[in-house]
């Protein structure tokens, strides 16, 4: 036998060491295997509320203009003694005090 040669033996290691090389590859490719597949699951999720989130805000009736604020009326003392002159004319109704008029 020459110095190039391998014995059974040898052969037999090496391929046992190869094996064990594979298998603690394998191992930890399932290892990244569960890990991406729980961020993918994760992503997933994520997607998913985001598809309902928006297919909900997409069935919410458009909102309708709000009313503008009411006009703020002075504090004098004089706009109320005005009001209180018109007060009887604006209570009782259009007709009534058109005909007044007439």
């Amino acid at each position: 036998m020459t110095g190039g040669e391998l014995t059974l033996g040898a052969v037999l290691a090496r391929l046992e060491e190869r094996e064990g090389e594979i298998t603690a590859q394998a191992e930890a490719t399932e290892e990244q295997i569960a890990q991406l597949t729980a961020q993918l699951n994760e992503l997933n999720r994520a997607a998913e509320e985001v598809r309902i989130n928006r297919k909900t805000l997409l069935e919410l009736p458009d909102p309708q203009p709000s009313a503008p604020p009411a006009p703020k009326l002075p504090d004098h003392p004089a706009y109320q003694q005005i009001m209180a002159v018109f007060a009887p004319t604006i209570h009782c109704g259009r007709g009534r005090s058109a005909r007044r008029w007439t």
